[in-house]
């Protein structure tokens, strides 16, 4: 481990603790070789307004998408790509189907975007008329920059090609840890290769290792009391690979 930090803020009224815990590694930046998936058709929309004010927060659990690192280049997912949010992390790269629309810019390529928040259903409409992310379908409703590049947003919904991409991250993986001494609530992200977390796993200095519960999103839970020991994470991401964070927090 090349570098941990840890911030720490009491909340005065309700005693919770927030803690930050970034676990950099060689490892978690690199990360292993990741297939790309072949490029399938979908369709695209937008949401969250021209300045992407409405993309903050999500169904993943991310929350200031700025402090997060992800920005503007973000997408939320229909469900059946969403997964219930053990789809959260991943990247995306996109391309509008100049074929098939006249809203598409010929030279826009292509983007590459993170999945962080989900599309709901709207069983009160079709699928081929406002219920864009009704399952089965596989849709992406980008940022508002997002789509914008790709064709003119006055064209609403664009047919596209996507596939799943490795995702390049910066600082490492990181754990914001929140809850009281009998309940932990954490949430992963900034997770390079894979980008999406699908099992964790939490350990203290005197423990063995204790399968988490996804709780929402990313945000994972345990009900253990580990009080008074230092933290360690071991984070199975989508395509397989484990990663293991040793004593990322101290036991003070």
């Amino acid at each position: 481990m090349d570098s941990v930090r840890l911030m720490m803020v009491r909340h005065l009224l309700n005693f919770k603790v927030l803690v930050l815990l970034i676990f950099a590694s060689k490892a978690v930046s690199a990360g292993p070789v990741y297939a790309n998936t072949k490029w399938t058709d979908s369709h695209a929309t937008f949401y969250g307004g021209n300045n992407a004010q409405g993309t903050m927060g999500g169904a993943c659990g991310y929350g200031n998408m700025y402090s997060r690192g992800y920005g503007l280049e973000t997408t939320a997912l229909s469900s059946t790509l969403f997964n219930k949010g053990l789809t959260c992390g991943a990247c995306f790269e996109i391309k509008c189907k100049l074929a098939d629309s006249r809203w598409c810019f010929p030279k826009a390529g292509s983007i590459k975007v993170t999945a962080t928040n989900l599309c709901p259903a709207n069983p009160a409409r079709p699928t081929n008329n406002g219920g864009w992310c009704n399952p089965p379908r596989t849709h992406f409703d980008l940022s508002y920059p997002m789509f914008t590049r790709l064709a003119k947003a006055v064209g609403g919904i664009i047919p596209v090609q996507f596939r799943r991409v490795p995702c390049v991250k910066v600082g490492g993986i990181r754990f914001v840890m929140n809850g009281n001494p009998w309940f932990n609530l954490v949430l992963v992200y900034n997770v390079a290769g894979a980008g999406n977390v699908v099992n964790m796993q939490m350990k203290g200095s005197k423990t063995n290792w204790f399968t988490m519960r996804q709780n929402w999103g990313q945000n994972w839970e345990l009900k253990q009391k580990l009080k008074g020991q230092s933290i360690s994470f071991r984070v199975t991401l989508g395509n397989g690979k484990v990663i293991i964070a040793n004593n990322v927090a101290p036991a003070n």
